[in-house]
């Protein structure tokens, strides 16, 4: 087989995938979700989830990149809704999804997914198109509301036992 059969091959693969081809615009968005993402995982694996002890931390990861402590947790002794999420992801970097799951499980399946999207994001780019998305745009808007609401319910459970006493 000759290299241009070889390249018809492999554009006629690439036409039967279905999804959305790329403009300027997506394209760069893309590059720009690929590499936060990254930059995301990078951060997570650079923070120390673990106490002194060893232990699992539950919450306050992020205080080691300058933020001050949860607002909402010092005012009123309950969880914010993103409380614990920075440990999680730092968590699930290093595969301690048990640890993940415990400080945040919203938090541990957003990064799940992120690690899902990453390589989605990378094929995407190589083959000009969004994989098996027809619209990013609506399909991001349900990813983002679907996580917002699982975080909300979260939180809603977690706060909700202080109120019925």
């Amino acid at each position: 087989m000759n290299t241009n059969q070889g390249r018809e091959s492999d554009l006629s693969k690439s036409a039967q995938l279905p999804g959305r081809p790329l403009d300027t615009w997506l394209r760069t968005a893309l590059i720009g979700l690929v590499l936060g993402i990254t930059a995301i995982f990078g951060i997570a694996a650079w923070l120390n989830p673990y106490g002194s002890d060893g232990s699992a931390l539950q919450m306050g990861t992020h205080e080691q990149l300058g933020f001050p402590p949860c607002n909402f947790m010092i005012l009123t002794g309950k969880p914010c809704p993103s409380c614990g999420m920075t440990t999680s992801f730092a968590l699930m970097v290093r595969g301690d999804l048990e640890n993940a799951l415990a400080a945040n499980p919203v938090g541990s399946a957003l990064a799940f997914f992120l690690m899902l999207l990453l390589p989605w994001g990378l094929a995407s780019l190589w083959f000009g198109k969004t994989l098996f998305i027809r619209s990013i745009e609506l399909t991001g808007l349900v990813v983002l509301a679907l996580f917002v609401g699982i975080a909300l319910l979260r939180w809603g459970i977690i706060i909700a036992p202080a109120y019925w006493k």
